[in-house]
């Protein structure tokens, strides 16, 4: 900021030197000096506020530092209001020496002069003129063109004229013959020839003052009598001139008998006209600073003050700043100080100066560091475990097993969010009692609490480090919610008096192994059981056929249907070993774009009303995007979940209609098309939900219980997603659905 402060006061002496920029600049630079000063006061005012409260808090190091300030600002002060009351006093009595009277009375001679000059060469003009009138007296129109030309010769002059009374020109010798339309006498000049036989104009000399037509300072003279000039405004582009215009008496005697004029131009000498617009120009100049002489006079009078002020403020700025520097070294000392008795052990500032103090500085942040150091390898190893603790929380936290510690008695002591997901139990709740409190967990805390007394004897003898035992809570039974829950369980002891649990759902795998058992088994059947069913048909038939006519006809029929009851059970049992074979070696899916509702499309041809028990009602939402999936199998999906909702409302009550809807619809978020298939059925016993996609788990008598078990499979390679539920209304079942998720093609 002060550097900016010298800047505009540098601008600002140049202004005064400068007219020009005095003019354009001085009072912006004027107002910015001053908002500057103001900044400077206010930032010195601020500085003092902060002094006076440090004072009243008994900060240490503030009397020593208003004295910095005061004795530099002092010496500041004095040396600079000396300057100025000589500068004030030098400025003051120089401004009126500089209007001097007897320049005054030079400017104003000098304009005299001109007028005086200029009055003389009209009235010599004017009275050529008039001799030159007479000598036309006699002369007739016809010859007046060889006359002026005479004229023009003898009296040295630029162009002559003779015009008649009513501004006609009669004849022309000069410039104004190449001059297609000349410019006429003034009708006052006219007035003025007529009254007083002769009158004279001096034009051009305005245009040659100020180019652009303003008129200069010195108010040009009338039209007057002979021996005087009227300065009026020329023509553009034209040369200083005087004009005379002389009355040429008639040579006719009478009424018809018509006056003439003549006019004469004489061009003024070029020196005359430059010397005259410089006089012109100064003594405008100088009477206009003559009037500003007050004005300038407080100009430089305020421009000195602002020097002052500036050299004040930037003094005391200076005497603070300084002054804070031979303080700060105690000052950061005694802030230091007081930090370590208040147990901050942070780094302290230390200085960089050779001298005493900032040495002084330097071996206290030293002291300081070590103490820090020493503090910080204690909070290091303290953070360790806390940050070990906390990580260890997060782990199991996020951990999908279930983790548990009890202690002997089995109380719960801590529990994991995952144990409270995989045992559906409000554990948090239970701490400090014993598991077998919880409710529904009484089997479980049991087996648990057999499992730690056998591993404490077998690990007292043999040094088991912890047991492993798989548990089954919530085993359903036929007609029974179904809430099975399969557990792999591991105890282990702690140190101390607490057992750990730790253990894991694994209800899924175990879905998993016994789908892939089944598979395996079905695979194996088909191949046992397909190879004899040929065999036996063709037996039967040929049977047939060789003791067809050769029997009685009771035996006939007898033997007819018995070989029917072969065929049919041979078929029956075919169509069982392909069902094993589609499920246990079905194909991978190949993922291209399909039309969804195009596919149902197709599928609900064959179940139209008058091929279908049960009606099959479409609601397929328009404009689905087409999905990632594998045509044929999606066509068995269709025809498999539509043949088990049929048969799902076989011997339905009383007041139910038989319907089976097929839906589609599409889910901009998740970019997902939805295929439902409901039916108006009994729906699906709770014990059956959770196990309805494995194989054999069936409610239908003639059912294989691989169909919904295809279905998950084919989900599966599509990477669909598969839901199966009930439909209440008032907590009545309305029905089943199932629905399956595709993502669409991207």
């Amino acid at each position: 900021m002060a550097a900016l402060g010298l800047v505009l006061m540098f601008l600002l002496t140049q202004a005064t030197g400068n007219r020009e920029m005095y003019e354009r600049n001085y009072v912006l630079l004027f107002a910015l000096n001053v908002a500057v000063a103001g900044l400077l006061l206010l930032v010195i005012g601020w500085i003092v506020l902060r002094l006076v409260l440090r004072l009243r808090k008994g900060k240490f190091g503030s009397r020593l530092l208003v004295k910095l300030a005061a004795i530099f600002a002092l010496v500041g002060l004095m040396p600079g209001m000396m300057i100025y009351v000589v500068s004030y006093q030098f400025v003051s009595r120089s401004i009126e020496s500089w209007f001097d009277v007897k320049v005054e009375g030079a400017l104003d001679a000098g304009l005299n002069l001109g007028r005086v000059t200029l009055d003389t060469l009209a009235s010599e003009l004017a009275n050529k003129t008039r001799v030159a009138a007479g000598q036309l007296a006699q002369t007739p129109d016809a010859t007046a063109g060889l006359a002026l030309e005479r004229l023009r010769e003898q009296l040295a002059v630029s162009d002559v004229v003779l015009w008649t009374a009513s501004g006609q020109m009669i004849a022309s010798a000069g410039d104004s013959r190449y001059s297609i339309k000349p410019e006429r006498p003034p009708g006052q000049l006219l007035r003025n020839a007529r009254a007083q036989r002769v009158a004279t104009q001096i034009e051009g000399l305005d245009e040659v003052a100020l180019p652009g037509g303003e008129v200069p300072g010195v108010e040009p003279a009338p039209a007057a009598a002979p021996g005087s000039a009227a300065v009026a405004a020329a023509a553009p582009n034209t040369a200083p001139r005087i004009k005379a215009l002389a009355l040429v008496s008639s040579a006719g005697v009478g009424l018809f008998g018509e006056n003439r004029f003549l006019q004469v131009t004489e061009l003024l000498p070029a020196s005359f006209v430059a010397n005259a617009i410089a006089v012109q120009e100064a003594n405008r100049e100088y009477q206009e600073r003559a009037l500003a002489r007050g004005g300038l006079r407080k100009m430089y009078i305020g421009t000195l003050t602002l020097s002052l002020f500036l050299a004040v403020f930037g003094a005391v700025l200076l005497a603070v700043v300084l002054g804070n520097q031979l303080a700060r070294p105690l000052l950061v000392l005694a802030e230091g100080v007081k930090q370590v008795a208040q147990g901050d052990l942070t780094p302290k500032a230390a200085l960089q100066g050779k001298d005493e103090l900032g040495g002084l500085t330097r071996s206290f942040a030293d002291m300081t560091q070590q103490l820090a150091d020493a503090r910080g390898a204690v909070q290091k190893s303290m953070d360790q475990v806390d940050a070990a603790r906390a990580n260890l929380q997060t782990i199991l936290d996020n951990l999908t097993a279930g983790v548990m510690v009890l202690d002997l008695k089995g109380r719960i002591q801590t529990s994991n969010p995952g144990a409270t997901r995989i045992l559906r139990a409000p554990l948090a709740a239970h701490h400090g009692r014993p598991l077998s409190e919880v409710p529904g967990m009484a089997a479980f805390a049991q087996g648990v609490q057999a499992q730690f007394d056998t591993y404490f004897g077998e690990n007292t003898l043999h040094g088991i480090e912890h047991w492993q035992q798989s548990f089954e809570l919530n085993a359903a039974q036929p007609g029974t919610p179904d809430n099975a829950i399969t557990l792999i369980a591991r105890g282990a002891k702690m140190p101390g008096n607490e057992c750990l649990l730790v253990f894991d759902d694994v209800s899924e795998m175990v879905s998993a192994q016994r789908a892939q058992a089944w598979g395996e088994v079905a695979r194996r059947l088909a191949h046992e059981i397909k190879n004899p069913l040929t065999p036996i048909q063709l037996s039967a038939e040929r049977l047939e056929m060789k003791l067809t006519g050769k029997v009685a006809e009771p035996e006939q029929i007898l033997l007819t249907k018995s070989v029917k009851t072969i065929v049919d059970q041979v078929d029956a049992m075919k169509r069982l070993v392909n069902e094993f074979r589609d499920y246990a070696r079905l194909p991978a899916a190949e993922l291209k774009p399909v039309d969804l509702n195009a596919l149902v499309n197709d599928v609900i041809q064959l179940y139209a009303s008058d091929n279908a028990v049960v009606p099959v009602q479409a609601e397929l939402e328009p404009g689905c995007p087409e999905i990632k999936a594998d045509s044929q199998q999606i066509r068995q999906v269709i025809h498999n979940l539509l043949q088990n909702a049929q048969d799902a409302q076989e011997g339905l009550p009383a007041g139910r209609t038989a319907m089976v809807t097929l839906k589609t619809e599409y889910s901009p978020s998740s970019r997902r098309v939805r295929l439902t298939v409901r039916d108006n059925g009994i729906g699906f016993p709770e014990h059956i939900l959770k196990r309805a996609f494995e194989p054999y788990v069936t409610t239908k008598v003639k059912g294989t219980g691989l169909g919904l078990a295809v279905v998950k499979k084919i989900a599966d390679e599509h990477g669909a997603r598969i839901d199966i539920s009930n439909r209440t209304v008032d907590e009545v079942v309305q029905g089943a659905q199932v629905s399956l998720s595709f993502a669409v093609v991207t």
